[in-house]
């Protein structure tokens, strides 16, 4: 089982397994049918707050992803969606993508997330 991340603007494929929307906003522009997500995880994503502070800057992410890590540590919707993230990856015998709305492949939260899961 592999766990990936991919824009959900970019085509579903069925290689994608289970598809998990990871972002706390539902991304501009995407309808659900067009979209293909199996499960929808609002609260994991980052809080508005911490969201509005990065603003996507490639310069901010180290900084991003610890502020990050903390908002999972320390809130309990966001640790409990965490928990089904990670129990989804021992179940599942399929690969999950985690799929976002964020033009930066490299720097968002689904990144922050999968290096989270491979570390389990």
């Amino acid at each position: 089982m592999v766990v990936q991340i991919k824009r959900i603007y970019d085509d579903a494929e069925k290689a994608d397994g289970l598809r998990v929307l990871v972002d706390r906003v539902w991304p501009r522009g995407m309808s659900k049918q067009a979209a293909q997500v199996n499960e929808w995880l609002k609260e994991i994503g980052p809080s508005t707050e911490l969201r509005q502070w990065f603003n996507h800057d490639p310069g901010k992410f180290d900084d991003f992803k610890k502020k990050y890590k903390e908002e999972l540590k320390n809130n309990e919707a966001q640790q409990e969606e965490l928990e089904k993230l990670k129990n989804w990856t021992k179940e599942h015998k399929k690969n999950i993508t985690l799929v976002f709305g964020a033009k930066d492949e490299k720097n968002n939260q689904a990144v922050v997330l999968k290096e989270i899961l491979d570390h389990q």
